[in-house]
């Protein structure tokens, strides 16, 4: 098990460190540049956890850093600490031992709305760099787009049952318009064992059908397993459609909502217990999914590091102490109270978030190692 895990993150961990270094550099970037856009002292960038590796000063007095573990990075500001984590007791002390200089590039003397702005930079960074990205890849490469045309029909399928025919279109499914055959796929997926309404056009003609897909489990390319919709029909092929840079803006823009938006319906499913958390991974299966995308060559990694930074930036916008979205959450109490979180407040939910950040990051790995099997049997000999 152990050479297993030793084989997966050497051949994979080129591809993997170069992903998540970009996705966190561009994230900590975002909080740097509103930080010194807001007149903020920076004292340290660090691209990496644990001890420094190699560094340098910039003009500023800013510590540049690499340090030893790959999985995240920081900036400190000076003043920072107290700003989100003191209460108003701790702030009002650390504003009588600041000199005038100290003051004037302290974040905790920021306005409310300036801190706030410098907090919500680095998820915003995330998202512009996926937008960044696959407007790069939509004007290069060219956006995947599968017209929604039946190519082939399986055979004893939900689709063969209800007569659809290869060569039919999609024209509506749910109510909802379809341009892509991905389209017809998102909208079938989420109603498994439901009753669907579908429009399709046949010989010119539109004909209205209602099915229900068939819950099946599937695995995709990277080895996730989650319950979908199934009709039982594939498309009739896949083509890239190069778009012009004011288009490739305009659809990477939209898809980046999409993915968005269908990562936090996941999570709510997950949440609610309408979807399995098999599909959650940590470390260990970014790595298995980074050397994957990089063998798929050079257009898929930069699709993958846009979906991941998507991830990236959706997760530090959870209400959760620690991640950026708390301390948005802990600005929004300041607003509304106007003045800080007492300090057992604060502390409490520090405390909260940290269980909920270590709890989350022990299952994910749980998950990542539970698919060597010879991790499952290990653990159940521990316990049998």
């Amino acid at each position: 098990m152990l050479r297993e895990l030793i084989d997966l993150l050497w051949a994979n961990g080129l591809a993997f460190v170069f992903i998540l270094c970009v996705v966190v550099f561009i994230h900590e970037l975002g909080h740097y540049l509103a930080a010194k856009r807001a007149g903020v002292r920076v004292e340290v960038f660090s691209l990496g956890f644990g001890p420094e590796l190699f560094g340098w000063n910039d003009r500023s007095g800013t510590r540049w850093r690499v340090s030893l573990l790959p999985l995240g990075g920081y900036v400190k500001m000076f003043g920072e600490s107290v700003a989100t984590e003191g209460s108003s007791e701790e702030r009002e002390r650390a504003a009588r031992t600041m000199t005038p200089e100290e003051r004037d590039v302290a974040f905790i003397h920021k306005s409310l709305p300036r801190r706030a702005g410098i907090v919500a930079a680095g998820p915003v960074a995330n998202f512009v760099l996926a937008w960044v990205v696959l407007a790069a890849l939509f004007i290069s490469v060219g956006r995947p787009f599968t017209a929604p045309t039946v190519g082939d029909v399986v055979p004893g399928s939900v689709a063969e049952q209800v007569g659809l025919q290869p060569g039919d279109v999609f024209v509506r499914a749910g109510g909802q318009a379809v341009h892509r055959f991905e389209d017809v796929q998102q909208i079938v997926a989420a109603s498994a064992d439901r009753p669907l309404k579908l429009t399709i056009r046949r010989g010119g003609n539109d004909l209205n059908l209602e099915v229900v897909p068939r819950r099946n489990v599937i695995t995709d390319n990277f080895g996730n397993r989650r319950e979908v919709g199934q009709l039982g029909v594939s498309h009739a092929g896949r083509e890239f459609e190069k778009m012009s840079p004011g288009g490739a803006l305009w659809a990477a823009g939209d898809e980046t909502y999409q993915v968005a938006a269908s990562t936090l319906q996941a999570v709510w499913q997950m949440i609610t217990g309408a979807r399995s958390a098999d599909d959650l991974g940590g470390p260990i299966r970014i790595a298995q999914m980074s050397g994957q995308a990089a063998e798929a060559g050079l257009a898929t990694v930069f699709w993958f590091l846009a979906m991941l930074s998507i991830n990236l930036g959706l997760i530090n916008l959870f209400p959760v102490p620690m991640l950026d979205g708390g301390h948005l959450m802990f600005y929004v109490a300041e607003a509304v109270r106007g003045r800080p979180l007492s300090e057992r407040m604060v502390e409490y939910g520090f405390r909260v978030g940290l269980g909920l950040v270590v709890t989350l990051f022990l299952f994910v790995t749980y998950q990542d190692l539970s698919r060597f099997q010879k991790v499952v049997d290990f653990f159940r000999a521990l316990v049998s």
